[in-house]
């Protein structure tokens, strides 16, 4: 599988979509809409808005997160082979 990530470092929501990636040990490239010229045309190009983060999986355009609702651990595990998705709410702890 190829996971690229558009991102920027101001962005909240990318920062908790990577820790999830690093959490999984999921390998993925990152390319940064700030300092990455023609990354955020490309974004809107593909999803019609300027939104991020994006995840590309194997070339399809995902939006891992509702806007004001959070990242969407459940719908991403499945997407990534992830058997045990864990968001970092509260009351969430690793032991199983």
């Amino acid at each position: 599988m190829e996971l690229i990530v558009y991102s920027a470092p101001w962005c909240s929501d990318c920062r908790e979509a990577k820790r999830f990636l690093a959490k999984h040990n999921i390998p993925y490239t990152e390319i940064d809409i700030q300092s990455t010229a023609g990354a955020a045309d490309e974004v809107v190009k593909n999803t019609g808005k300027r939104a991020i983060p994006q995840f590309v999986i194997d070339g399809e355009w995902v939006q891992p997160y509702v806007p004001g609702q959070g990242f969407l651990y459940e719908e991403m595990s499945a997407r990534l082979g992830i058997s045990e998705p864990q968001s970092p709410g509260p009351g969430n702890s690793d032991v199983v």
